[in-house]
């Protein structure tokens, strides 16, 4: 069977109420992400669909891009905001700088600094989502569980960290995979923290309610599963309750795990 399209471009995604928007164009403006809502019809998938890979993502969908108040539009490559972000006291304490929860020109030449190596956009060093969700990543990679928020066990274990938005997959102490960021529900459909499990797996599958794709559909909590998006994970609005994933980490998450591995989610993602 030939693999579903990727979603069409479709309208842009609604602003938060703190009013920050994407501060450079998108090629793709973001689309709403399905979750069945009710699990799904459930069947083998034959190995010849198996076969069939999803389609790629369109060129630059997992763009760094950070949300920027609405005033900072089209600012001027190279200049400095000397507006205060909404993490501006975590991202200066990431940093090491004084840490007084204001924008000061040294605070901001140390962000742009940041944004520039990691290719967020725009370079102009406002504290903002994408930043410190950038920074939360970077801080887990070497030992996501430092905190033992997740349990150890003797199978593997999907876990879920709502909070700092990321996902990893562990089998006892052991990181097997990950960490990666995710995007979880938002307020009003969020993803269900809690012990779950694996219990069905589809590599094409098509949302039946909002009709759009969801490539490496693992599902662990009635219509909730991770799955790929073909946008980026960073967006301020939540996904309908699943567990979003880019293209690539959700094709190597499909590889990590296996029907009935135990999936961990806790914590709360910002706004919820």
């Amino acid at each position: 069977m030939p693999a579903p399209p990727p979603p069409a471009p479709g309208g842009t995604e609604p602003a938060p109420s703190d009013t920050l928007v994407p501060g450079v164009p998108l090629a793709q403006a973001p689309l709403d992400t399905p979750d069945q809502a009710l699990p799904p019809l459930v069947y083998e998938p034959g190995a010849a669909e198996d076969r069939v890979e999803p389609a790629a993502a369109p060129e630059g969908a997992d763009r760094l891009v950070e949300y920027v108040p609405r005033e900072e539009l089209g600012a001027k490559p190279g200049s400095c905001t000397t507006r205060t972000g909404p993490h501006q006291r975590e991202v200066e304490r990431w940093l090491g700088l004084k840490v007084d929860g204001k924008q000061s020109a040294a605070d901001c030449a140390a962000i742009r600094k940041f944004q520039q190596a990691q290719g967020i956009q725009p370079t102009i060093g406002f504290a903002g989502p994408v930043t410190w969700s950038r920074m939360q990543f970077l801080s887990a990679r070497k030992n996501p569980n430092a905190a033992h928020k997740c349990p150890v066990r003797a199978g593997r274990v999907a876990c879920v960290d709502l909070t700092r938005q990321l996902m990893w997959v562990q089998t006892g102490k052991k990181v097997t995979y990950g960490p990666v960021p995710i995007r979880s529900g938002r307020a009003s459909l969020p993803t269900r923290a809690g012990w779950h499990k694996v219990y069905w797996r589809h590599k094409n599958h098509w949302s039946t309610i909002y009709h759009q794709s969801m490539p490496y559909a693992q599902f662990f909590d009635g219509g909730q599963a991770f799955h790929a998006i073909y946008h980026s994970v960073y967006t301020t609005v939540g996904s309908q309750g699943c567990v979003n994933l880019s293209l690539a980490d959700a094709r190597t998450l499909w590889d990590a795990l296996r029907q009935g591995d135990a999936v961990y989610v806790w914590g709360h993602r910002e706004g919820t």
